[in-house]
C-alpha cells in the first residue's frame, strides 16, 4: 500500500514547491504559484475580460473548464467577491489581482510578504479576499493543478530565456553592472498563462521588483528591460538624490506636457530617473529618436543624460561610480534654451500588440494537432479521451519526436490511472524515439520518481543524474531532480 500511495502522488509533486520563490537570486524567470492560484480563483468566478482572444493560452481555457465542472462550494462566496469588487475600469481587474499576488507568501496561507508595512491601495481594496482565496485553493485542490501545468509554464520560460538573458546582459554590459544590482535586492520576471494577453505589469515593492508577462505573439522584451533598468538605476536616484535637486528647475519644463503624468510633473527625483532610463534605452537601442519622442511627451531631461553618455562611454567606471559626475555635467543655461520651445505631443506613443499566436498555424495541423486536444483532454483530467487522442497521434505519423510526445502523454495517463508497471514502461519508451529536451527530462525524472516510489534508491539516483544532464532541459526538472538527489522521494 506504501508504494501505490506514493506512486499515486506522483504527479503532483513532480515540479516546485508550492511556494514563492527565494529572495536571494536575481533576474529570475518563472512561473507564480501565488499569481497561479489568484488566476484560478478568478477564473472560476467568472472574469472573462479578452476571454475570446486568439492569443490566449490553451490552458486558461482547459482550466476554467475543468474548474466550471466542478461543485465547489467554495465557489458562490467567491463569485459575489469578485463581481462586487469589479473596477470601473476593466483593465484594471487584472492589475489589482496581480497586486494581490505579489504581496503574499503565496499559497497556503496567502499572508502579506511585509506584515508590518501598509499595503498597496490596490491591495487594500481586496480586504476579505483572502479566506475565500483559502478556503478555494484547498478545496480545489489547487497544488495538484499548479503541478500538471509545469509542462505548459516550462514551454513559455523556455521561449522567453534566451531574448530575456540578453535584454539583461545588454544592460549589464552597458551599466558595467558586475552583480545584478544591490545585496538583498530581487528582479523577479513572472510568466502568467492564465492571464489577459498582451499584459505587462511591473510593481515596485520595498526591494523587489517584478514583471509580470502573459501570452503574446510578441514578446515584450522592451518592458522586461525597461524594468530591469528600474531595478538598477532607482537605487541611484535615491542614493543621489542631492546632486539631482540642484537641477531641480528643469521640472517647470515639464508642466507644459499635456500627457505627462502628475507624478513627473510633482517629483524632479522621478521625472530625472525616468529620463535617465530613457536615455539609456535610446544608446542601447542606437536610435536617437527615442530621445526626440520621450522629450515631446514631457520627459524634458532625456536629451541631456543622453548626449552626456557619450562621455560615459568613453570612460571605464561603472554607471554606479560614474552617476554623480553625469548629473553634474548637466549644463542648466543650456538645457533652458533647448527647453524653450517643445513641440509637445497630444498622444503617447502606444506599442500595437499582434492579436494571434504565431505559432499556432504550424503547430495545430496533423499528429501535432491531435497531440494538443489529447494535452488538453489530459488536462482537464478526461483520460480516456486523452488515451485515445495519444494512440490516435501514434497512427498519424511516423516522426519519432512526435511519438515520443504520444508515449509521454500514454505514460502520464498510466501513472493517473494506477498502473505504475505500463507506466515506467512507457516512460522507457520515449527514451528511444528522440524526444525533445523537456519530454526527455520529465521521462527520466518520472521514472526516478517511480524508482524511488518502490524503494530501489540505486536506480532513482540514476534517472535523477540523467535527467540533470539533459541540455536545456526545464529548470523545474532540474530542480526537482537536484532534489532527489539529496533525498529519496517521500509522500508529501
Amino acid at each position: 500500500m506504501r508504494a501505490v500511495s506514493l506512486f499515486l502522488s506522483l504527479v503532483c509533486v513532480c515540479g516546485p514547491c508550492f511556494s514563492q520563490a527565494p529572495k536571494s537570486s536575481a533576474n529570475q524567470l518563472d512561473g507564480s504559484p501565488a499569481i497561479f492560484a489568484v488566476m484560478c480563483a478568478i477564473q472560476a468566478a467568472g472574469y472573462d475580460f479578452e476571454i475570446d482572444s486568439p492569443t490566449n493560452h490553451q490552458l486558461r481555457k482547459a482550466l476554467r473548464d475543468d474548474l466550471a465542472k466542478r461543485n465547489l462550494q467554495s465557489l458562490p462566496a467567491l463569485k459575489r467577491f469578485v463581481r462586487d469588487h469589479k473596477p470601473k475600469d476593466p483593465s484594471q481587474e487584472f492589475s489589482q489581482y496581480i497586486s494581490y499576488a505579489l504581496t503574499t507568501s503565496g499559497p497556503p496561507l496567502f499572508e502579506p510578504v511585509h506584515p508590518n508595512l501598509p499595503v498597496p491601495p490596490d491591495v487594500d481594496a481586496l480586504y476579505g479576499f483572502t479566506p475565500l482565496l483559502v478556503d478555494f485553493y484547498r478545496e480545489a485542490n489547487i497544488e495538484t493543478l499548479w503541478n500538471q501545468a509545469q509542462p505548459y509554464y516550462d514551454q513559455m520560460i523556455g521561449h522567453y530565456a534566451a531574448p530575456v538573458s540578453r535584454a539583461v546582459l545588454e544592460v549589464n554590459a552597458y551599466m558595467r553592472n558586475v552583480t545584478s544590482g544591490y545585496l538583498g535586492r530581487r528582479f523577479q520576471v513572472y510568466v502568467d498563462l492564465l492571464g489577459p494577453p498582451n499584459q505587462v505589469q511591473t510593481r515596485s515593492y520595498v526591494d523587489d521588483y517584478y514583471i509580470v508577462v502573459t501570452p503574446a505573439a510578441e514578446m515584450p522584451i522592451d518592458d522586461v528591460r525597461h524594468a530591469y533598468l528600474h531595478y538598477l538605476i532607482d537605487p541611484l536616484g535615491i542614493k543621489f538624490a542631492a546632486d539631482l535637486k540642484k537641477k531641480i528647475g528643469l521640472i517647470d519644463y515639464a508642466q507644459g506636457s499635456p500627457i505627462l503624468s502628475s507624478i513627473y510633473k510633482n517629483d524632479f527625483n522621478l521625472l530625472a530617473t525616468e529620463c535617465f532610463i530613457k536615455a539609456v534605452e535610446a544608446r542601447i537601442a542606437k536610435k536617437p529618436a527615442m530621445v526626440t519622442q520621450a522629450l515631446r511627451e514631457g520627459f524634458v531631461v532625456t536629451p541631456a543624460f543622453s548626449e552626456l553618455l557619450l562621455n560615459y562611454e568613453k570612460q571605464e567606471q561603472a554607471m554606479r561610480l560614474y552617476f554623480p559626475e553625469l548629473v553634474a555635467g548637466i549644463d542648466l543655461k543650456r538645457e533652458e534654451k533647448r527647453l524653450d520651445q517643445i513641440d509637445f505631443v497630444s498622444q503617447p506613443a502606444v506599442k500595437k500588440y499582434t492579436t494571434t499566436r504565431v505559432e499556432s498555424a504550424p503547430v495545430l495541423t496533423g499528429a501535432a494537432k491531435t497531440l494538443d486536444e489529447a494535452e488538453s483532454a489530459y488536462t482537464a483530467r478526461e483520460l480516456p479521451r486523452a488515451k485515445d487522442l495519444y494512440l490516435r497521434a501514434l497512427g498519424e505519423t511516423q516522426e519519432k519526436p512526435l511519438h515520443a510526445k504520444a508515449y509521454y502523454g500514454l505514460a502520464r495517463v498510466a501513472v493517473l490511472q494506477k498502473d505504475p508497471e505500463t507506466g515506467d514502461r512507457l516512460f522507457r519508451e520515449v527514451l528511444d524515439l528522440e524526444p525533445d529536451p523537456s519530454t526527455k527530462a520529465w521521462s527520466l525524472l518520472y521514472l526516478g520518481r517511480l524508482a524511488d516510489s518502490q524503494g530501489d534508491r540505486e536506480q532513482a539516483a540514476q534517472q535523477y543524474r540523467a535527467a540533470l544532464a539533459v541540455p536545456d532541459a526545464p529548470e523545474t526538472v532540474r530542480v526537482a531532480a537536484q532534489q532527489g538527489l539529496k533525498e529519496a522521494f517521500t509522500k508529501k
